[in-house]
């Protein structure tokens, strides 16, 4: 486990030197797309992808050939090219069009290695590298997905992504990314989509078989205070896979659990260490909400290639004492019943229960983990070889931590997480203890 520092030489311009609408290569079909009741999220989800080589192939460039291929990649998955709308009974669609999809030719001042570290997502720098003039307010007319090509001076180029997360989830926007790579390399599509998601249509009743509660959590702590009375410290940790492995063998040594996952015992610490960080009263109740992919949990199985959402927001919850007396077994514990409580009937439960709008979760002693480590975001190829690093260029808000793939193989785990500066100072000891400590994790 290292903590990653991010070196920096000078101020990133960002020039924008051309915008293009893409629309489909051939023609595609016009009709309303049904959009499930996994899929209510309409804001837009950034990514971006930095690739060192040499831009130039032949004599095109290489933003005009991933141009091309997302002219070619929207006929397989053509409501990307059109706009969100309403129907009669005020829910998402999407009226496929055939607008297309904004493409945004950019050039920087610096080069790649004198950015420095790509693995701290740095919102002044790397949000420059993702397009950021549509208005949210206007979700109808926007395009569901913007592409920005930036050009820095060493002949790399960062691809910069913001798509509506209505259209997919972290799963199917992967998918997305490697169809659109395959098409641009000439190369038929390994994984075409399934586009037809009233395969998760509400039940006509609706049956809601569980309960789903999400009441206002009272900041009795005043962490709110402490949040915007001091900086906020965005910083890395690395776990390569001995450290993770090394984790889990620690975390078991009390002889509650039987295995647990890289995934388990890095959310359990987390959750436990950003706790201890924070100071919080002994009755502060707090959140852990993450995601879990509901694709295999459905009898029968979604069809491979869906293209749309398809996870559910877990909810784990416990006082700031129950937590911290307790061993980090039993919060392992806790997460892994969890994950095993989404079956068949708790999905399509949710589905149901989704069908009445609801209000937006709330955010009071929440954290929001986003994972992305098994997402394979950086194995797109659209020529050049796989990018160097893949991941948001920002986190959306403080509440959300995230878990990066990191190193060969992508086998490592960078947990990224902003914290006040002085609960950080806290945070980094306490991965310092967990690291270097002797004793079981259970005890520490």
């Amino acid at each position: 486990m290292e903590d990653v520092k991010t070196t920096f030489n000078g101020e990133l311009i960002v020039q924008i030197i051309g915008e293009t609408t893409v629309v489909p290569a051939e023609e595609t079909p016009k009709d309303l797309h049904f959009l499930s009741n996994l899929d209510t999220m309409v804001s837009m989800i950034d990514t971006f992808y930095c690739f060192d080589k040499i831009l130039d192939v032949g004599r095109l460039d290489a933003a005009e050939l991933i141009k091309d291929g997302l002219a070619k990649v929207l006929v397989y998955y053509y409501p990307l090219a059109g706009r969100i709308t309403m129907n009669e009974k005020r829910k998402f669609m999407v009226n496929c069009t055939g607008e297309g999809a904004l493409f945004v030719e950019a050039e920087a001042n610096l080069t790649l290695e004198e950015i420095g570290d790509f693995t701290k997502p740095d919102p002044v720098t790397s949000g420059k590298l993702v397009y950021g003039l549509l208005d949210p307010r206007n979700i109808l007319q926007n395009p569901l997905l913007v592409a920005q090509v930036t050009k820095f001076k060493c002949g790399g180029f960062v691809l910069g992504i913001s798509m509506n997360h209505a259209m997919a989830d972290g799963t199917s926007a992967m998918e997305f990314m490697k169809s659109w790579g395959e098409v641009t390399r000439g190369l038929p599509l390994t994984n075409p989509p399934f586009l037809d998601r009233t395969i998760l249509k509400a039940r006509n009743p609706p049956k809601v078989d569980f309960t789903y509660e999400y009441e206002d959590i009272v900041d009795v702590s005043n962490t709110q205070t402490l949040f915007e009375q001091e900086m906020l410290i965005n910083k890395s940790f690395i776990f390569h896979p001995e450290n993770l492995e090394q984790l889990k063998k620690k975390a078991m040594e009390d002889g509650v659990l039987q295995r647990c996952t890289s995934f388990e015992v890095l959310t359990a610490l987390m959750w436990r260490a950003r706790t201890q960080s924070l100071k919080l009263d002994p009755d502060q109740q707090v959140r852990l909400l993450f995601a879990v992919d509901g694709r295999s949990r459905l009898d029968p199985k979604l069809p491979k290639g869906y293209f749309g959402n398809a996870f559910l927001m877990m909810n784990c919850q416990c006082s700031a004492s129950e937590m911290l007396h307790n061993p980090l077994s039993s919060t392992i514990e806790r997460i892994q019943n969890l994950i095993k409580s989404v079956t068949d009937d708790y999905v399509k439960s949710t589905i149901d229960f989704l069908e009445e709008p609801k209000r937006i979760q709330p955010q009071s002693s929440t954290v929001f983990l986003s994972a992305w480590s098994k997402l394979g975001f950086n194995s797109m190829d659209f020529g050049w070889g796989e990018p160097f690093f893949a991941g948001p260029p920002r986190l959306a808000i403080k509440e959300v931590v995230l878990f990066l793939a990191h190193g060969k193989d992508n086998k490592g785990i960078n947990l990224v997480l902003g914290l006040p500066a002085s609960s950080m100072k806290i945070f980094e000891e306490l991965m310092e203890v967990y690291k270097k400590s002797k004793k079981p994790l259970a005890l520490l």
